[in-house]
């Protein structure tokens, strides 16, 4: 056996051990300013990520659409825990996570929300499992981590009405986002504009925090940069809808 091949299959190995192996290919958002500045080229599967709006109860509803956006790109059912069942599922329509793949587990605190995600990672072949709660230990976060990694189905911990004061607590996530709405573009039709979103990636395990304005799901799920992205003044070269 070549030497090369040798490495890759010890590399290999080591990476199962360690929990970091690549179950999964990564999910693109289709947008190359977002995806190039990820680890892998997009969302990583199989682990936990965390999801946050603000205590702006718009803000939240952006976080909900990205989410069911991201959702809706990736085959099998999705488990939704939340303490109670108020989720609005013709919205997560329009953004292209067709209610008959969302089961949803009514759960009644945020204690029995991290119980149900945990237990429901456990099963393979899932588009994802999201779980609602206000807040989580870091203790809770290694274990959906954990219990992600074993099953290689992507767990994302949706934080609602979150102070952005709370981002500086630990967690196991691979990704923070903060979701938050935007101003539309003008379309030139009164009161008509596509939503946009300030998407802010605060933490990322391998790079560097970032923030962008996109434009909010369609009705496939995808995303599209918008021509005034925050920290980047020559935006408009990498405008790009997502695939």
């Amino acid at each position: 056996m070549r030497q090369s091949s040798v490495l890759a299959e010890l590399r290999a190995r080591i990476a199962e051990v360690e929990g970091t192996a690549a179950r999964h290919a990564a999910v693109p958002f289709g947008v190359k300013a977002l995806d190039s500045h990820l680890p892998g080229g997009g969302l990583a599967a199989g682990v936990l990520h965390e999801v946050a709006g603000s205590p702006d109860l718009a803000d939240d509803a952006s976080a909900t659409i990205f989410l069911a956006g991201i959702l809706a790109r990736i085959e099998g059912p999705v488990f939704w825990c939340l303490r109670w069942r108020d989720l609005f599922a013709p919205a997560l329509h329009l953004a292209g996570l067709h209610p008959d793949r969302v089961i949803h587990v009514e759960a009644g605190s945020d204690t029995n929300v991290l119980l149900a995600m945990e237990e429901c990672l456990r099963h393979a072949g899932l588009a994802g499992v999201v779980g609602e709660v206000t807040k989580y230990s870091t203790t809770a976060s290694k274990r959906l981590q954990l219990a992600a990694e074993s099953s290689g189905v992507t767990a994302f911990v949706f934080r609602r009405a979150s102070n952005p004061a709370m981002a500086a607590e630990g967690t196991a996530a691979t990704t923070r986002w903060r979701i938050a709405a935007a101003p539309s573009e003008p379309l030139g039709i009164p009161s008509l504009g596509r939503p946009r979103w300030q998407v802010a990636l605060e933490r990322v395990r391998g790079g560097e925090p970032r923030q962008w304005i996109v434009e909010g799901c369609d009705a496939q799920g995808r995303i599209g940069l918008s021509t005034a992205l925050v920290d980047r003044p020559d935006a408009a070269e990498d405008r790009q809808a997502a695939a």
